[in-house]
């Protein structure tokens, strides 16, 4: 069965971004537990689509409650749905995020955007050790025409502790985050296909996710890390 992604989700959270207080919120709530069902089988189609070629932990779809504690946005309530898909590990690395927001900001991501402090350290030395695969893997048409040939995410200014600002990989070195991005229109997000054109671009990453995830379960003379290959 065919699942797209309804405009009320839309219509919704543009009521929502001019209303955005409890008491509109408590008043609409009936009409956005039904925008929220609709939009968990649309997450739920993506699952399936996923597991077709991948390993999938777990799917987690984000509340729509603003933790406002440490904030200085104050506003009690997203006005996008969330929801990240985890890959199984510890032997698949890397994860998939789908957000759904009006006005042009919905978007995909994929990589990784908090790795673990070794998980971090490891990618570095091996950048540091030899770029050659990552940077050829980054250059595949295949590969770069939907993801692109860049790493987005926050970096450091000059170089990390124990490593030197003047080394050939200090642009892969310098990250903090390894992500890549896609964005999408109103338009795109509500089209009948929208899912196939996510999933498309979700496998594309995969021999990204495959170089990674040999990375992190191997030492940096190649042993693997994993109990059952020990």
């Amino acid at each position: 069965m065919s699942v797209k992604v309804p405009k009320s989700v839309f219509s919704f959270f543009k009521k929502l971004e001019k209303n955005n207080n409890r008491d509109w919120f408590n008043a609409n709530k009936p009409e956005f537990k039904s925008v929220e069902a609709e939009v968990k089988q649309v997450y739920q189609k993506l699952l399936e689509r996923l597991e077709i070629h991948d390993n999938i932990d777990k799917l987690k779809l984000f509340r729509i409650y603003r933790d406002v504690r440490f904030s200085k946005n104050k506003l009690p309530y997203k006005t996008h749905f969330g929801g990240a898909f985890h890959r199984t590990k510890p032997r698949l690395r890397g994860g998939y995020y789908l957000h759904l927001q009006p006005n042009n900001e919905s978007f995909i991501a994929t990589g990784f955007w908090d790795p673990a402090k070794e998980d971090l350290l490891r990618i570095r030395k091996e950048f540091e050790m030899d770029d050659s695969e990552i940077r050829a893997l980054l250059a595949q048409p295949d590969f770069n025409t939907v993801w692109g040939d860049t790493f987005e995410g926050d970096e450091v200014k000059t170089a990390p502790k124990g490593f030197s600002k003047t080394h050939k990989s200090i642009d892969l070195i310098k990250k903090k985050q390894y992500i890549f991005t896609k964005k999408f229109t109103d338009a795109e997000v509500l089209e009948a296909d929208f899912l196939e054109h996510v999933d498309h671009a979700f496998k594309a990453i995969r021999p990204f996710f495959d170089y990674m995830s040999d990375v992190l379960t191997t030492d940096l003379n190649g042993v693997s890390l994993l109990d059952d290959e020990l």
